[in-house]
């Protein structure tokens, strides 16, 4: 890349993105473009860019054709329409003419909206045109029981469509009780993989001595207590979707077992020489900060570069205050569903003290809160105050 087209992207712009997982050719590039009237940004993927430019205003990005998670023409056409003056050119990082040139740059061409479909559109022809403008549309339509207004949760909802259809590693991070278990699940019901099984695993829950077991199965007789043999959830998951919750609770010993199926596809149980490959797509969850745990070495980095392919991150109930009552409306119309009585309110009180509170918990939180009101309030109309002033007194404590 000819110092020449460095100094006019330059130019035109204060602050640049170099979105590649070519370590070396974003280091490079960006050391080329940093000056004193230039700030650089960098992104390993497109799911990352796309999140960047949701915080940060860029005059341009270099995007890599070579993407691990999207393909670089969709990510060009979701970053335009984010901001339609961005400059997006297109670079192959691989592409070298020496070892001190960078590949040569060239200049994205707006794509209208029907080459837009035509990018967007799977290789098989299967995604609707229906779908395909709502993963081009920044307001994209909500998950499967999920609902919000707030820009952040309508990332969420653009980016999981985006990426249901592929088989691609999603890592989906956010505080305890912010719905990641529902993105997860929604992402395997729009994919191709919706047939077939979503397996849930609390890396949490499960002790230590029985976490290989779980996950790759074992033979009668491979340790004490094993009197017949069972498949492990891994297997269990074939042609469908395994879902690690709290990942980031996994022992090292683990960590390096999960690495190996991640690389071969191949799981191997217990007391067993035999090696049977696995077609499961994989979503991880998390509320730990992953990359801290990597600096700490108590989380394999190479585990975490093979889990965040695809990175999502879901924000708390107190940054998206304009959901909460919305929400506690359709929690109670449920409860009124189940129960089988009229549709009961939330007293102007009720939902201003809802607003106030922090949630901690967050959409679990309120969930729980309403229940327990909704049984409080026995044959009231409404929902008053009161009637949560106790549960939210507990939760703040």
């Amino acid at each position: 890349m000819a110092s020449s087209a460095v100094e006019r992207a330059t130019q035109q712009t204060k602050r640049v993105l170099i979105v590649s997982p070519n370590d070396a050719f974003r280091a490079k590039a960006a050391d080329q473009f940093s000056s004193e009237y230039c700030l650089v940004d960098e992104a390993m993927g497109g799911a990352a860019a796309l999140a960047q430019v949701e915080e940060f205003s860029y005059g341009t990005v270099v995007l890599d054709r070579r993407l691990i998670d999207l393909q670089a023409e969709e990510v060009a056409i979701l970053l335009q329409r984010r901001e339609p003056t961005m400059q997006v050119v297109f670079v192959d990082s691989e592409n070298k003419s020496g070892d001190d040139d960078l590949p040569p740059m060239d200049a994205a061409v707006p794509l209208d909206a029907h080459a837009a479909s035509k990018v967007l559109l799977r290789a098989d022809g299967s995604a609707s045109a229906r779908n395909v403008a709502v993963a081009a549309d920044p307001a994209a339509e909500a998950l499967p029981g999920m609902f919000s207004s707030h820009r952040a949760m309508r990332q969420v909802f653009r980016m999981a469509r985006l990426v249901a259809q592929r088989d691609t590693t999603v890592l989906i991070t956010g505080e305890t009780g912010t719905g990641k278990e529902l993105v997860a699940n929604a992402i395997h019901q729009l994919s191709g993989r919706r047939n077939g099984a979503f397996v849930v695993v609390n890396c949490a829950a499960i002790p230590e001595e029985l976490l290989e077991s779980e996950l790759f199965g074992h033979t009668r007789g491979a340790f004490t207590g094993a009197i017949q043999s069972r498949l492990g959830r891994i297997h269990a998951s074939h042609g469908g979707t395994l879902f690690l919750d709290e990942v980031g609770d996994l022992p090292l010993s683990m960590q390096a077992k999960l690495l190996r199926f991640l690389q071969h596809g191949e799981v191997q149980r217990l007391g067993s020489p035999d090696i049977f490959r696995v077609d499961v797509r994989v979503v991880a969850a998390t509320n730990a900060d992953l990359r801290e745990h990597v600096a700490k070495k108590e989380f394999r980095r190479d585990l975490y570069y093979r889990l965040a392919v695809f990175p999502i991150q879901l924000p708390s109930l107190a940054m998206r205050r304009e959901d909460i009552v919305p929400l506690a409306d359709y929690f109670i119309e449920r409860l009124c569903g189940s129960a089988g009585i009229p549709r009961k309110s939330l007293t102007p009180g009720a939902a201003a003290l809802l607003r106030r509170h922090s949630w901690p918990g967050n959409v679990r939180e309120l969930e729980h809160v309403i229940e327990r009101a909704f049984i409080l309030a026995e044959s009231q109309a409404d929902l008053t105050a009161d009637l949560f002033q106790q549960s939210l007194e507990e939760s703040s404590l």
